[in-house]
């Protein structure tokens, strides 16, 4: 087999969590707001959460944007950047994050309407 031709996904989902590391303070707020600022630039489907950030797309768009991530935090002047990724794919079906959300809401709501 010639894995060099090996192609990556098509499609995935991936949350991932940026820890900028030696900055002056211990809130890295600024570093957030830049990455998303990042995010909303890329035209791909993303969405911020408390500890981290989800984004979809093909895998070499997201895994390229996540290193576009930590080049952006670093040059803002933070010599070390950490990031944590979940990734995951599938070949039988498109489902995006916010499907995969809707789903799970669909069947809490019904838990009412079965008393």
């Amino acid at each position: 087999m010639d894995y060099s031709k090996l192609p990556t996904p098509s499609h995935c989902t991936a949350d991932f969590c940026l820890i900028p590391m030696g900055t002056a303070t211990a809130s890295v707020s600024n570093e957030v707001a830049a990455v998303q600022r990042l995010m909303k630039a890329s035209g791909l489907s993303y969405t911020m959460h408390s500890a981290g950030t989800t984004v979809e797309g093909s895998w070499d768009e997201v895994m390229h944007l996540i290193g576009q991530a930590h080049s952006l935090v670093h040059q803002t002047g933070v010599l070390r950047v950490q990031t944590d990724i979940r990734a995951g794919s599938r070949t039988d079906k498109t489902q995006s994050f916010s499907d995969k959300v809707a789903k799970v809401q669909s069947i809490l709501a019904a838990d009412g309407k079965t008393e």
